[in-house]
């Protein structure tokens, strides 16, 4: 690492994984050998179902506890699949009633993006720690408001960026810090997909905050942005969009460019119509590694330039992030995944929105 920037990037994150997270933690912290952190899923939709449920029965340290959800044939149809008491069913009305189940003790929120911070506050006000899907929320204001918010209640405040938590990516995380190909000079990353369904909520502006950039577009930029080790400092960015109907309120396809104060470059891509995206390239001075796929929910695979194994069993990545968020709580100790890293994000894409809408490049604090 040769610059300030960077330096000051690993300092920040040994100083969290150090520093004690907060001062006025309660009891909750004193937790007996071998107790599993309830869960309480705060939305029932395609990812709670197909993905998030289904890991928590393969985690470790975690349980599903309870369930908040606006539609009550759903709620029955969930507490017969799991076995979940009828005292431990919320609506989004009553979230303030989870301060009295000690059953639960993280909400994981997987609600559109904008509701993120109602949702986040609620369950921080009623004493528990939060767990909230990408993106974190629609705004910088709306971020700071959540974070706030859990460091009021003396709460932990994770984001769900599951890849952190994958072998391989971890694997080129190191691969990039070690510099075993030399300094990085340039990332290659792209995430996304042809969306079906144009009703959905993900292509109206206020549920979603954005289009193909807030919900896929964010796994490239978190790549380059994990793989650099360091913050960019300067955007630029275009947006097109073929679909002007379907897509009306929200962005269709953007590229963007990130220059880092090493000087290293990143180019990423994403769209809501375009099959085939879904990689992270990193090629330094002596050679290259690649991730592709690189953020699907199974089937990641990694290679090198030099041809040594990159290959690691593969993970369900939201049991190990699940895991790990647990343990956090357990053991008192931060997660690598705070808010404050869900605001960084906020504030680039909302600076790669800009440059995409003005035609200027912006800089980067």
């Amino acid at each position: 690492m040769n610059t300030g920037s960077r330096r000051n990037f690993i300092l920040q994150a040994a100083a969290l994984t150090a520093a004690p997270l907060f001062t006025n933690m309660d009891p909750l912290f004193a937790q007996p050998a071998g107790k599993k952190i309830g869960f309480a899923l705060c939305g029932l939709g395609s990812l709670s179902t197909n993905q998030i449920a289904p890991a928590l029965l393969k985690s470790s340290n975690c349980r599903l506890a309870g369930i908040v959800t606006g539609t009550p044939a759903k709620a029955k149809q969930w507490q017969t699949k799991y076995d979940i008491p009828d005292r431990s069913v919320y609506s989004y009305d009553t979230m303030h009633r989870l301060a009295d189940n000690p059953d639960i003790d993280v909400v994981y929120v997987v609600t559109p993006n904008s509701l993120h911070a109602e949702h986040t506050i609620k369950a921080a006000k009623a004493g528990k720690h939060v767990f909230c899907e990408k993106p974190m929320e629609i705004s910088v204001e709306r971020c700071q408001q959540m974070i706030d918010a859990c460091k009021s209640a003396g709460k932990m405040l994770g984001i769900a960026y599951r890849c952190q938590f994958e072998p391989h990516h971890q694997e080129c995380i190191r691969i990039a810090r070690a510099r075993e190909f030399g300094d990085l000079k340039l990332v290659e990353a792209d995430f996304g997909f042809p969306i079906g369904d144009p009703k959905q909520w993900r292509l109206r502006r206020a549920l979603a905050g954005g289009g193909a950039l807030m919900d896929v577009g964010i796994y490239a930029l978190q790549a380059a942005r994990y793989i650099t080790g360091e913050e960019p400092v300067l955007v630029s960015a275009f947006e097109t969009r073929t679909d002007p109907v379907k897509f009306s309120e929200v962005d269709e396809s953007i590229t963007w460019q990130l220059k880092f104060p090493s000087g290293a470059l990143a180019n990423c891509s994403t769209s809501y119509n375009a099959a085939g995206l879904g990689r992270v390239r990193a090629h330094a001075q002596r050679g290259w590694f690649e991730i592709s796929p690189a953020f699907n929910y199974d089937g990641i695979a990694a290679r090198r330039s030099d041809g040594k194994s990159l290959t690691f069993p593969a993970v369900d990545m939201f049991a190990a992030e699940m895991d790990d968020f647990a343990r956090c709580i357990l053991e008192s100790k931060p997660t690598r995944v705070p808010g404050e890293e869900g605001l960084r994000d906020l504030r680039i894409m909302t600076a790669i929105y800009e440059s995409a809408k003005t035609g200027r490049a912006v800089k980067l604090s």
